[in-house]
């Protein structure tokens, strides 16, 4: 009974870990877009990208197989 008490706690740190790595990747993505000089319209749709694509991978990495 102990092991699955372990994985399940570390679920939900691997997945906030997940989320702040993606919020760093966005975040460096938009500077680095920003600073090329890119319109802010193109940089917000790029983050949006991005974070669905990552939140998506989250998803799919963490959650238990049933």
């Amino acid at each position: 009974g102990s092991p699955p008490g372990i994985s399940q706690g570390n679920l939900p740190m691997s997945f906030a870990l997940f989320l702040i790595g993606l919020a760093l990747l966005v975040g460096g993505v938009a500077w680095g877009m920003v600073t090329a000089g890119i319109p802010p319209i193109y940089v917000g749709i790029t983050c949006l990208i991005v974070l669905g694509i990552g939140i998506m991978a989250a998803v799919s990495r963490t959650r238990t197989k049933d």
